[in-house]
């Protein structure tokens, strides 16, 4: 990868249906407004494989679509060794998440890129987005509104260094 190449993030949970997609999509859309589209790349994956290949839940998409996202071309995939490699910063959706993250990283770099995005919500009740699979609609409203809020805030923290280095692979480690 060159200087210029984008910070890459990537969010994951646990089957990459629900909550990691929505994430995904509220990142993109919030450096698509505020004009660093090309300078961040957001992704998502799963720690499991049950539903690689498949659309974002109904469920989720329907939520999205409420808040003014766009889901719809979101195919579930699983997190691998290379995503490590891949990605600048892994952005756990809950503490299972970052657990397995960090067993399966190689090394204290890899470990050092994974982080939980309620860290980024000063105002959370704890750590741990919950998953709406089980849950009604309402629930997956509530995870949307939760994901907004801590994005915002891991935004918040990238996009100054964005803005004045224009090269994000050189972006210090947050």
């Amino acid at each position: 990868m060159s200087p210029t190449d984008p910070f890459r993030v990537i969010f994951v949970c646990t089957g990459n249906i629900c909550r990691s997609p929505m994430a995904e999509a509220v990142f993109r859309d919030l450096a698509e407004h505020q004009g660093l589209g090309p300078l961040i790349a957001s992704s998502s994956a799963g720690t499991g494989e049950w539903h690689v290949g498949e659309r974002a839940d109904s469920r989720t998409l329907a939520a999205l679509e409420r808040r003014g996202y766009d889901g719809s071309n979101h195919r579930a995939k699983q997190f691998t060794a290379a995503s490590f490699a891949e990605n600048d910063l892994v952005v756990a959706l809950d503490r299972t998440h970052e657990r397995i993250l960090k067993q399966w990283a190689r090394d204290d770099d890899q470990e050092g890129k994974v982080t939980l995005l309620l860290s980024y919500d000063r105002d959370a009740d704890g750590l741990d987005v919950p998953d709406p699979y089980y849950a009604d609609a309402a629930m997956f409203d509530s995870v949307l509104a939760m994901i907004e809020t801590a994005t915002r805030g891991l935004f918040r923290q990238l996009e100054p260094a964005l803005r004045q280095s224009r090269t994000p692979r050189t972006m210090p480690r947050i």
